[in-house]
């Protein structure tokens, strides 16, 4: 089959390699319809390569099962389905007491084992899910990014009515505008530094946006006439990190869903608002509850057929998957403008 295999920093290569096979009975091999580019996929490429050289890449997908194990009930051959891509070793503390995204030896698929940047993909029956007939499969391959920020959602303690600021409108923050309005939210305030990602946020429910390069954030904050009650960080930028800090009413939350990938420092003033302010704030880590994978998934999956989670507007391109290096490629060094692509192998 082909897919697309990582050797090094900025060296991936679509390329022949070996089709998976059963080899465990709870195997399910899905034949990928979509899959998406993550962030976490273009910093990999970019600064920190691949954990085994060579390995398949990617993560997020949908797909219609192949071929199932000897053990496996419930999945059949032509069903369409989504898939987890995180595996976690059901042995560890955390695992025991259904905390799965805390698991000590959790990986994402693309990393130790094949990903689904290919045209076949393997995991474990419990890492599988049904797709609702009216859901579409390029619709369907999102389904892990946003279980991670419903993951960052339940953790809050967010109230219907509440007023939510969310910081960075990629993927992740366009997805949060999406569950702050599903957890309740009476007003949405979309910030980022590029209008065409604010008009998509406008599309999905944000009630006022800021483009923080051009205007004063705190004079346009300050300008809203609605407290925050909560913020979310989902550009995980050494800039945004400490700005976001700024942003909750005393008492509120703060929730950090952006991957930072380099040091961050934080002003002290910055910093100052957690204490003076007695925020909450709170960290996320990927999208597993109990029972596995969790909620968040169930949730996306229905929110997803009902319409209230639409991640078309997200979705700027859908390619083929031979055009994944040069795409990889024009991404990470700003040669071209992308939203979301999602790849057909």
């Amino acid at each position: 089959m082909k897919a697309l295999n990582l050797y090094g920093i900025e060296d991936l290569r679509f390329e022949e390699t070996a089709v998976p096979k059963i080899d465990a009975p709870n195997d399910v091999i899905i034949k990928v319809k979509a899959t998406g580019i993550c962030g976490s996929d273009t910093s990999r490429y970019k600064k920190l390569g691949p954990y085994k050289q060579g390995m398949t890449f990617g993560h997020e997908f949908s797909g219609i099962v192949e071929e199932v194990g000897s053990d496996v009930s419930g999945l059949n051959v032509g069903d369409a389905v989504t898939g987890c891509p995180a595996v976690v070793c059901h042995q560890c503390h955390y695992c025991e007491k259904g905390e799965y995204s805390r698991c000590e030896n959790l990986y994402v698929i693309g990393s130790y084992e094949p990903g689904c940047f290919a045209e076949y993909v393997k995991l474990p029956a419990s890492n599988v899910l049904k797709v609702p007939d009216n859901v579409d499969l390029d619709t369907a391959a999102m389904v892990e990014p946003s279980a991670v920020v419903a993951h960052g959602f339940y953790r809050t303690r967010m109230k219907p009515g509440a007023t939510v600021a969310v910081m960075g409108c990629g993927s992740i923050g366009l997805l949060a505008i999406q569950w702050s309005k599903i957890f309740g939210a009476a007003k949405i305030i979309a910030i980022d530094i590029d209008d065409h990602k604010l008009e998509i946020a406008k599309e999905l429910g944000a009630d006022y946006t800021i483009n923080s390069k051009e205007t004063d954030l705190d004079e346009a904050i300050s300008a809203i006439p609605e407290k925050i009650d909560v913020a979310v960080e989902s550009a995980g930028s050494p800039f945004t990190i400490g700005q976001v800090l700024t942003l909750p009413t005393k008492g509120g939350e703060v929730l950090l869903l952006g991957i930072p990938y380099s040091d961050i420092e934080i002003h002290r003033q910055h910093f100052e608002k957690i204490l003076r302010n007695e925020l909450n704030v709170i960290g996320s880590w990927n999208g597993l509850s109990a029972p596995f994978p969790g909620e968040e998934w169930a949730a996306t999956l229905h929110y997803m057929s009902t319409g209230e989670i639409d991640v078309k507007p997200i979705i700027s391109d859908v390619l083929p998957l031979s055009k994944g290096p040069e795409t990889f490629d024009n991404l990470v060094n700003r040669k071209k403008q992308y939203d979301k692509v999602i790849f057909h192998p």
